[in-house]
């Protein structure tokens, strides 16, 4: 610690100072009971809504907790205290809704109109084929 000089620190503040009026973040964040989307306050003037059951951490809370969320730091972050979950703004609005695990298992349950009409097609066809086992032949 003792290697950083006073022209770096004043360089990283500088830096920090660029990027807040660069990058949007949370000035407040509400949930909105009746639509079941938490909605985030930009501090470009944006506004920025996602449904709760998205997120991790967040799909099966109450309305009552989900009402309970805070603004972290600078607005880089959301917090449920009672659910021990914290969520990142930057990630939100890039469609991050939690770990790369998490984020698999909600894509495989997607539902679109391409997948509808494969499934349909694919089923017109007498489904899945079945898989092909290997016989190996004795020597």
């Amino acid at each position: 610690m003792d290697d950083i000089t006073d022209a770096e620190i004043e360089a990283a503040f500088a830096r920090g100072q660029q990027t807040k009026k660069n990058e949007p973040v949370a000035v407040s964040a509400r949930y909105n009971a009746r639509r079941k989307h938490v909605i985030v306050e930009l501090s470009n003037g944006c506004t920025f809504a996602f449904p709760a059951e998205m997120a991790q951490g967040l799909e099966s809370a109450s309305a009552s907790d989900l009402a309970a969320v805070e603004v972290l730091g600078a607005g880089y972050g959301l917090h449920w205290e009672d659910l021990d979950v914290d969520l990142s703004v930057p990630g939100l609005i890039a469609d991050l809704f939690g770990t790369k695990k998490y984020m698999a298992k909600l894509a495989g349950r997607s539902t679109s109109i391409a997948k509808a009409v494969a499934a349909r097609t694919n089923g017109a066809k007498g489904g899945r084929p079945r898989k092909q086992t290997k016989i190996l032949a004795s020597a």
